[in-house]
């Protein structure tokens, strides 16, 4: 693999200047698996000072260390001074930093040992036929990766590549300091399980559940953040499951964790799960990479937490669960900080799960489980429905009668159906009613709007005139 030749050129660049400077991060991973990088991260032991003198147009806006290098106009190289951290008293972010002196200095400061993973560089020397050579201690990476005529060194003082082999989320040291500086780490660390397909190791998931509570510190954006590349993974369900399992979802989804002592199994009930399991369960397989709907696929029964109950015959009920989960739903969207418009798509993906899907339902019905839900989301219902099918136990992702409903869906969504269509307008209201623009006009193109939901003949002018005369 080559590297790319702007970061190749930022770090001759560096060297150049005099200072040393080194691959680390994600890039080292992706390196060592043969994969496309997508991020460059560098540190180097000079200052941000001495790097913006390099980078004349970085940018450099915080206290970390961190300059930022525009390559191409695309995408931004970050290059980090090394450092040392002392004290946490946010458990977020570090109190003080001192700028480090040795590239093992900086790895020390890190989470989990394969990001602990460092590729010191050496300018080139001179042109050669002859591909670089690796040092003996780079295990596992073979000679010419990189290319380039450049002589990388591995650093790798926590055995990181002996990690990466055998797909282990193991933290840097001792577990629980670095837990205590950093509250993230706990969630990152099954994100990272999650993503990348790897088991926690022992010592660090224990660690994991004692300080479980220490994300109450963290905020919402952040919890988001990391909570959102677990739901997108092709492993998302392992992700909850594990998040369950070290104590986290409690922390950051309690309405999620309860739900895993809530019941199904009933006589004349098709549910072989808890309610938890089976939201996960319908997570893995939801065929939707929309990110709401697949959060509001983990959500979509919370709310049968609040309703649930035992009949005398031993049926487990749970009435209006959608009602009370939307309104959860909701109040999760807020705490995640989760913009406005995709929270109230959110709220009517959860609201709306439960429709029925009956050969005998009218055009009308249809139009009305479309316009609670939004034309735009039929889609993402649709594939909510698939996932709470098979999450359930089902074995078929679509029953003839949901098929049929797709179909009537389309048959509808050809016809008349928002306010715009009708055939008059706003401009007609007040002409007929001597008004002049308000909540008045609304409330008749409404009603109208009613009516032809019932009876699409009345989408006629002229009838609908009248109609507006007698308002």
């Amino acid at each position: 693999m080559e590297i790319d030749k702007q970061v190749q050129q930022n770090l001759e660049r560096i060297a150049k200047a005099g200072f040393e400077v080194a691959i680390v991060g994600g890039a080292v991973r992706d390196i060592l698996w043969k994969k496309e990088v997508s991020d460059w991260d560098l540190t180097t032991n000079a200052r941000p000072e001495d790097i913006l003198k390099i980078f004349p147009d970085g940018f450099y806006n915080n206290k970390f260390g961190t300059v930022g290098v525009p390559v191409d106009g695309k995408k931004v190289v970050e290059i980090t001074t090394y450092r040392k951290e002392y004290g946490y008293s946010d458990k977020r972010h570090p109190d003080k930093i001192v700028w480090g002196k040795t590239l093992e200095e900086d790895l020390a400061r890190r989470d989990f040992t394969i990001n602990s993973i460092a590729l010191k560089y050496s300018p080139r020397r001179s042109r050669s036929t002859t591909p670089p050579r690796w040092p003996a201690s780079t295990r596992g990476v073979p000679n010419g990766l990189l290319g380039g005529g450049s002589s990388f060194e591995m650093v790798d003082p926590y055995d990181g590549q002996s990690d990466l082999k055998n797909k282990l989320i193991r933290a840097v040291g001792d577990p629980d300091q670095r837990f205590r500086e950093d509250a993230l780490r706990l969630l990152r660390a099954v994100r990272f399980a999650t993503t990348l397909g790897f088991e926690i190791d022992e010592k660090t998931k224990t660690a994991i559940a004692k300080n479980a509570k220490l994300l109450s510190r963290i905020s919402g954006e952040r919890i988001r953040d990391e909570l959102f590349k677990i739901l997108v993974s092709k492993n998302a369900t392992e992700g909850i499951l594990l998040a369950k399992e070290s104590r986290i979802l409690k922390e950051i989804l309690p309405e999620v964790d309860v739900c895993f002592e809530i019941e199904q199994k009933s006589p004349k009930r098709h549910h072989i799960f808890d309610v938890g399991t089976h939201c996960a369960m319908s997570l893995k397989y939801c065929p939707s990479q929309d990110i709401i709907t697949r959060l509001s696929t983990l959500l979509h029964d919370i709310g049968k937490v609040k309703v649930a109950k035992v009949t005398k015959e031993g049926i487990r009920t749970f009435y209006n669960h959608e009602v009370i989960g939307a309104r959860m739903a909701r109040d999760i969207a807020n705490r995640l900080h989760i913009s406005k418009q995709e929270r109230e798509r959110l709220f009517k993906l959860v609201r709306w799960h439960q429709f029925s899907v009956n050969e005998n339902q009218t055009d009308s019905a249809l139009r009305r489980f479309i316009r609670n839900i939004g034309v735009e989301n039929i889609e993402n219902m649709m594939d909510l429905r698939v996932g709470d099918r098979l999450g359930g136990g089902l074995q078929q992702p679509e029953s003839w009668r949901l098929k049929l409903f797709r179909q009537r869906l389309k048959e509808v969504l050809k016809k008349p159906f928002t306010v715009a269509d009708l055939k008059v307008n706003g401009h007609d209201v007040m002409k007929i009613l001597g008004i002049t623009p308000g909540p008045k006009v609304g409330e008749v193109l409404n009603k109208l709007f009613e009516e032809v939901l019932e009876d699409s003949k009345k989408n006629d002018r002229e009838y609908l005139l009248e109609r507006i005369l007698n308002a």
